[in-house]
């Protein structure tokens, strides 16, 4: 008798980078890939067409709007649905708050595809992954988590943390896939939101911010 497959959705706007998850994730006897989106609303539409998926491997950074939007609208289609973040970023940035969004786990793209396929079946067993050290600094209360930091918006923190990181607003707008105007209103509403009188300012913030996170 067959084995039952666990369904999985992947969500990233890089083909090569999905097709090489999708190739990983097949060989495993107890895993399929069923459903790929490139952006939040083809994964809506996909999964409202696939209700029956059992995980989702989701990026932070897409196109047309941040992973942690697409995981709210997700959850008001399927409010149980396990999603696990797949993300270039810096889980000591990142991870705490992915959890806050109601993710069952983040695993960065840097870490090799063991990690990954640990990481989704930890959730379909019912738990959270996270790597041990993220989850030290969390049970531990060493996350750094700041209650300005926390009124910022999904996009707003990823433009942040790009500041801290040493982007320009021309690179941050290339990374993202926005225009200049978008990621400049972003800093000025991170400037609001934080108190910060100037861009110098912010660029001084984001950049200490960063360093106090790592």
């Amino acid at each position: 008798m067959s084995q039952l497959k666990a369904k999985i959705m992947l969500v990233d706007d890089h083909v090569m980078l999905r097709q090489g998850m999708a190739t990983l994730i097949n060989m495993e006897p107890d895993l399929e890939v069923y459903a790929e989106a490139g952006d939040g609303n083809e994964a809506l539409t996909a999964l409202k067409k696939n209700d029956f998926i059992d995980i989702v491997l989701l990026d932070v950074t897409l196109k047309t709007v941040s992973g942690f939007e697409v995981i709210k609208s997700m959850h008001a289609l399927i409010p149980s649905l396990p999603v696990l973040f797949v993300s270039m970023h810096d889980e000591t940035v990142y991870a705490e708050r992915a959890l806050r969004a109601g993710a069952r786990g983040y695993v960065m793209k840097q870490e090799p595809g063991e990690v990954l396929l640990a990481a989704i079946r930890e959730i379909l067993s019912g738990n959270v992954y996270l790597s041990k050290q993220m989850l030290n600094r969390i049970t531990t209360g060493n996350s750094g988590s700041e209650k300005l930091i926390d009124t910022l918006t999904p996009s707003e923190f990823e433009v942040l943390h790009l500041i801290g990181s040493g982007h320009s607003s021309q690179e941050i707008a290339r990374l993202l896939s926005r225009s200049i105007k978008t990621i400049e209103t972003h800093r000025f509403n991170i400037r609001t939101k934080l108190n910060l009188k100037d861009g110098a300012d912010l660029i001084r913030y984001a950049t200490r911010w960063i360093s106090e996170e790592h």
